[in-house]
């Protein structure tokens, strides 16, 4: 029995993981003609397009890179910004979400998908989150509609899709909007539909570690004309350039500079042409680990439900200690001291300071504590048991988007869990 790491043994990986590069000579050749040409981001902030200057709706690259996007995931509108967040708070304002309005969301997203309701001086409310695919759980999504709530966030979290048809029930029962994060999963599917695309607004990022990238970036996806329309207007200063449009409803209409550079959108462009041999090689890493860690007492491995596809941005592991006698924190630190690219914690957004306090504009607790909102939402620890038991008891997970990942890397990693699963006695009766 090899002696772990935690107490002096010899680590299993010697040299740090590399980082994870999808990009190639085709992006640096496109982004060489880029800088060449010299028109870096032909965008007009203004209702205007003009021959050999720019237009509206951006540079050749950018219009181009929107039709790639259209015609691979088959919708009418792509619409692309400088990041997903970006992306998501045009969003929220382009459903006409009013100040002091609930929007449902999930506590195990990046930050980015609630504060963008906070933005809009809405309300983040959260909802639990199913163990299997720690997706929002539509039985939680019920619980927490009120007469306030106007949508429903849905995050595709870690590139398993969530259970898209039966929140769309939810949310067309209640007259609800649905917009999808699906960041963490581009190309998966349900049912043979792309993630995102069933929602009234889907969308992902393309953020340096993402599957596909352009440095920071992201696109919103819709077959909804007026939604589009709005998106666009917000990305790119909508209040100057409404009356030129003839938009009558000027509601969210505070204009931002959200638009993509030419650079990035030649970068997406040839990346967008890999991405299904990307997703193809995190699969197989997946199921290489899922065909020997699922031998291992006490780890249940990602889950894939019938009729849907897992990108694998994160392979997510749920630990269950009963069966093994060793903590969760112990088995970490060991897994961590063999050079393991492992994490013991995801997110609870309802447990950050900015919730906890319901402090965001100004230190009067706005908009929460204001006349603009009429509910009472809480987010005390305990309103989301599933998701607050996985961080702080169970939950284990590789990101797989951070690193290359190459085969020996791949045996390396299985045999670093081996490895401290062959020492769990040694683990149990020792403190560390």
């Amino acid at each position: 029995m090899d002696e772990l790491a935690i107490f002096g043994g010899q680590p299993v990986f010697s040299k740090p993981l590399k980082r994870y590069n999808s990009i190639g000579n085709e992006e640096v050749n496109a982004a060489t003609e880029v800088i060449k040409s010299g028109a870096l981001s032909p965008f007009l902030g203004d209702w205007k397009d003009i021959p050999n200057v720019g237009s509206f709706y951006g540079g050749p690259n950018v219009q181009k890179f929107e039709k790639s996007i259209k015609s691979y995931f088959d919708v009418e509108y792509a619409i692309t910004v400088n990041s997903w967040t970006s992306g998501l708070i045009c969003a929220v304002g382009a459903i006409g979400v009013e100040p002091g309005d609930e929007v449902i969301v999930s506590p195990w997203t990046m930050c980015a998908t609630a504060t963008a309701i906070v933005h809009w001086c809405a309300i983040p409310v959260f909802a639990d989150i199913e163990e299997e695919t720690f997706n929002l759980d539509p039985k939680s999504i019920k619980n927490n509609i009120t007469e306030h709530t106007r949508a429903i966030m849905v995050p595709d979290i870690f590139g398993h899709p969530a259970n898209i048809r039966e929140i769309k029930k939810i949310a067309d029962e209640h007259n609800l909007i649905l917009i999808s994060d699906t960041a963490q999963a581009p190309a998966a599917k349900e049912y043979n539909s792309f993630a995102g695309t069933d929602a009234h607004i889907g969308g992902f990022s393309f953020n340096y570690h993402k599957h596909i990238q352009t440095g920071e970036g992201g696109v919103l996806i819709t077959n909804d004309p007026i939604y589009a329309e709005r998106m666009q207007l917000i990305r790119n200063h909508g209040e100057a350039v409404v009356e030129g449009k003839g938009v009558k409803d000027i509601s969210n209409m505070i204009g931002y500079n959200f638009r993509m550079g030419e650079i990035e959108a030649a970068i997406g462009i040839e990346q967008l042409k890999k991405l299904d041999s990307l997703i193809y090689n995190r699969i197989n890493i997946a199921n290489r680990l899922t065909s020997e860690l699922s031998k291992l007492d006490g780890i249940k491995t990602p889950i894939i439900r019938d009729g849907y596809t897992h990108s694998f941005y994160v392979y997510g592991i749920v630990y269950d200690q009963k069966a093994t006698g060793v903590s969760r924190d112990k088995i970490f630190k060991a897994l961590k001291a063999e050079g393991a690219p492992v994490v013991d914690c995801y997110a609870n957004l309802h447990l950050y300071p900015m919730y906890q306090q319901k402090i965001a504009y100004g230190k009067k607790g706005f908009p929460w504590n204001s006349e603009i909102y009429k509910g009472n939402v809480s987010y005390e620890k305990g309103i989301c048991p599933v998701a607050e038991k996985l961080n702080d008891e169970s939950f284990l997970k590789i990101p797989l988007c951070d690193y290359e990942f190459a085969s020996d890397d791949v045996d390396s990693l299985i045999h670093a869990f081996k490895k401290v699963w062959s020492n769990l006695e040694v683990l149990n009766t020792t403190n560390i």
